[in-house]
């Protein structure tokens, strides 16, 4: 792990129409979803976990050889239980094209002052190869535009470069303009103003823009400006520079610090003369997604998609870290739920709406592979895609909960976004696997951020209603010794029918759950 369900429900029954198109008569068939969740064994998920996560694949390192096997091996067993390609053209694989970072060289003058990379700025977005002169910049204050408070108002800011700094503005009374409250809104919150702004400016076709946030410039530095292997996405827009700026760049533009603007700045433009030469030096590396689908016999344009991340921590000073829990636990899970779904359909009960089953890669670099996914290349639109439950680490036991059942599971994110696939969720459990379902890291002040380190976030962010399967961190997470002896297996059975249930519910309840908490 890297760091949300009908209260009419008639049950988890469902009608299976005849096979016979010709014919009107409906032919009545009760399917028993308890038939098919037995499919999904202890043995099952052990044998296929103690391959996935045994040495012979090399830690599923992301881009490595180990995780080619990984993918080679999913696909293999999708094949076997009749469990087509999702892409059209029969690739299982979706192309996940990253690129292996090292250290930009950057030259950047600002007002005839010669700023130093990583100590006066660093580059975020990689960029190509590159130069750009600018005579003016658009100080947006905040950078925000939202219905209580812009910073943008009427002022085009295409092919412009803009600073903002970090956070949003408060009253006299010290509440927040945009929430009215003591709460921040979403455009200090670190974990999404980051993005917000940059997205925003993107969008309006800033040429570049010079982020101001003192507070993690030093990790930003240290992240984004080494030659240390980090992976990111190859970007699809080549047409925005993005840089944190420390103290010194904003001197040399303002002649002065800043640290926040009152209620009544909006933006203003100032006269400047900046100078930019950019150079990447970032390797191209590839790497793959698995998909496959079950296609719905009444809704095939409906799509549940169920998700495990595929890829692991490689090897490490000649250690393979196996990641047995992280993620080969939710990786088996998903092969035994396709399984059964698979032999549902066999035994003419397929789903109504698609079953979707996704393997990402690249979680570990950042939620890469799901994010691809998202933003860059959804195989089936977003728009109809009706939640995602995502299995990240549901084999063990976190050794920090002192009381309950052992047989437990952390669910993140199930209310966020629809109460109906909480509910669907709650009943599932209720009635066939009798889980302890803990909502501790479902709080949205669990200072873990569990909800935006897994997979589920980038569906999330698309207002696609989540479910997030988690059994908490242990002493051997991100370690060596995640190895598959150590999973209770009799736990990743019950918890990965859970999982089996509940998107039973979702593919075959007449309509599709709402999405009725949703910004």
């Amino acid at each position: 792990m890297k760091s949300l369900l009908s209260i009419a429900s008639l049950s988890l029954l469902f009608i299976a129409c005849g096979s016979s198109q010709k014919s009107k008569t409906t032919n009545t068939k009760v399917a028993d979803p308890s038939v098919y969740a037995a499919t999904i064994t202890q043995d099952d998920l052990k044998t296929a976990l103690y391959t996935f996560a045994s040495d012979a694949f090399e830690g599923r390192e992301t881009g490595a050889e180990g995780q080619k096997k990984a993918i080679n091996f999913l696909k293999e067993h999708y094949i076997q239980y009749g469990v087509p390609a999702a892409k059209k053209d029969g690739n299982y694989f979706q192309n996940v094209p990253l690129q292996l970072q090292s250290k930009p060289d950057v030259a950047l003058t600002i007002n005839g002052k010669a700023l130093k990379n990583l100590e006066d700025f660093v580059s975020i977005n990689p960029m190509e190869t590159s130069q750009l002169q600018a005579g003016e910049i658009v100080n947006l204050g905040y950078g925000i535009q939202d219905d209580a408070f812009s910073n943008y108002g009427t002022i085009d800011i295409k092919d412009k470069v803009v600073f903002f700094i970090n956070g949003e503005p408060k009253n006299a009374d010290g509440t927040y303009v945009i929430s009215g409250t003591k709460a921040a809104s979403k455009w200090s919150n670190f974990r999404e103003e980051f993005a917000l702004k940059r997205d925003l400016a993107l969008e309006k076709g800033a040429k570049a823009v010079l982020y101001y946030n003192p507070d993690v410039f030093a990790m930003a530095a240290l992240r984004y400006g080494t030659s240390s292997g980090r992976m990111s996405l190859v970007s699809t827009d080549k047409n925005m520079f993005y840089f944190l700026v420390n103290t010194q760049t904003v001197k040399a533009l303002f002649n002065k610090d800043i640290t926040s603007y009152d209620t009544s700045f909006k933006n203003e433009t100032i006269t400047t003369t900046l100078d930019l030469d950019y150079t990447n030096n970032s390797k191209a590396l590839a790497s793959e997604n698995v998909a496959a689908i079950i296609r719905g016999s009444e809704k095939p344009d409906e799509y549940v998609i169920v998700s495990a991340h595929l890829d692991h921590e490689g090897v490490k000073n000649g250690e393979v870290y196996n990641g047995a829990d992280d993620d080969g636990s939710g990786t088996v899970a998903v092969l035994e739920i396709a399984e059964a779904f698979a032999k549902a359909k066999k035994d003419g009960h397929g789903p109504k709406r698609s079953m979707v089953f996704l393997n990402v890669t690249g979680e570990e670099k950042g939620l890469l592979g799901s994010r691809h996914y998202t933003d860059n290349d959804p195989i089936f639109p977003l728009a109809n895609t009706v939640a995602n439950l995502n299995i990240d680490m549901i084999g063990r036991i976190d050794p920090k909960r002192k009381e309950g059942d052992r047989n437990y599971i952390y669910l993140i994110g199930s209310d966020k976004l629809s109460t109906e696939l909480h509910e669907i969720s709650e009943k599932a459990n209720t009635k066939y696997t009798n889980v302890e379902l803990d909502y501790t890291y479902n709080n949205e002040n669990d200072p873990n951020r569990f909800y935006y380190r897994s997979d589920h976030y980038n569906f999330a962010k698309n207002n696609i209603p989540v479910i997030f399967y988690f059994n908490g961190t242990h002493d051997d997470y991100h370690r060596p010794s995640d190895t598959p002896d150590k999973i209770e297996y009799d736990l990743l059975e019950n918890r990965a029918r859970l999982v089996f249930y509940t998107a039973w519910e979702l593919a075959n309840r007449d309509e599709r759950i709402k999405v009725d908490k949703g910004e």
